[in-house]
């Protein structure tokens, strides 16, 4: 089978592409052909040797796809060849065949795409858990995106809207993508790269909020722009960490989370593909309803 291969980290563009044995599924294991493969900026890392977990090498990336089971190994059950599914590894699914914990696969309902399930997998699965398991997040709570236009962020702002927030707001470097951020349910779309980030985020979200500050911040970005999105929370309001995008690992102000009962939580969402991977179905199902729910008009 063909396999991106990456022999010694390096620049993401420089891994190869190239022929390798076809894998062989261990006790619990399914091989699945792949039919799409999700891209997301940890992979970039994962390639480079960034991240924070650095496969042995040689090793094919890629953190999620969606295909057809062709093999089971022993133990498995559940699953059979010809099954569609979707699926989240550490890494491997940028190949033409992907070994696969039988527990990280998803039934796929038969009128998604391959394409769909894909792109509603990782990053979706992400927003989910940081707006209702961390940020408890309810009907009519205001909501900002840090890093609007990325995969986290679209998806953020998506999901928001879908569970009913009330005012949401997208924040990015830059104004090139503000309409398609408006497109995904943003009310309002905020530039990051302006001189005094720091007051003017604050002073912003406040006026689009009627003084008060929005209830949750989803952060996938780090940097001075965490601590501009710290100073825009309301009373009792709760910041999601969810990557790093900037390169900056933010220090965090404890004065702000004492004095206005802040709640700052991080979110390292494949933790829960490893430790709860049935919870992990469980929001997959409701995502692939909430998707197939708004194509035919329902939300």
């Amino acid at each position: 089978m063909k396999a991106v291969i990456v022999r010694e980290f390096m620049a993401f563009d420089q891994a190869e592409f190239c022929e390798v044995p076809d894998p062989v599924p261990a006790p619990g294991e399914v091989v699945i052909a792949v039919r799409n493969a999700d891209v997301n900026y940890p992979d970039i890392l994962v390639i480079e040797g960034r991240y924070q977990v650095r496969p042995p090498l040689p090793f094919s990336p890629g953190k999620a796809g969606a295909g057809v089971v062709e093999t089971v190994g022993a133990g498995v059950s559940g699953l059979r060849p010809g099954d569609r599914v979707s699926f989240q590894v550490e890494y491997g699914a940028y190949a033409e065949k992907a070994v696969v914990p039988a527990c990280n696969c998803r039934a796929m309902p038969d009128d998604i795409s391959f394409e769909n399930a894909t792109a509603r997998g990782l990053v979706y699965q992400t927003a989910c858990f940081g707006l209702v398991d961390h940020a408890r997040m309810q009907p009519a709570d205001s909501v900002l995106v840090l890093g609007a236009s990325g995969g986290v962020g679209m998806a953020s702002i998506q999901l928001a809207r879908a569970l009913g927030a009330g005012v949401v707001i997208g924040a990015t470097r830059g104004t090139q993508k503000s309409a398609a951020i408006r497109r995904f349910g943003a009310d309002h779309v905020l530039d990051l790269s302006g001189d005094n980030l720091r007051d003017e985020l604050r002073d912003t979200v406040r006026d689009l909020t009627g003084g008060s500050g929005v209830d949750i911040v989803i952060d996938p970005v780090g940097g001075e722009a965490t601590a501009a999105a710290l100073r825009a929370l309301a009373w009792s309001g709760r910041m999601i960490i969810a990557g790093f995008a900037s390169g900056n690992i933010p220090v965090i102000g404890a004065g702000y989370l004492l004095v206005k009962n802040i709640t700052v939580s991080g979110l390292h969402w494949s933790d829960y593909r490893e430790r709860d991977p049935e919870r992990v179905g469980r929001v997959q199902a409701k995502l692939f309803d909430l998707y197939l729910s708004a194509r035919s008009g329902h939300t």
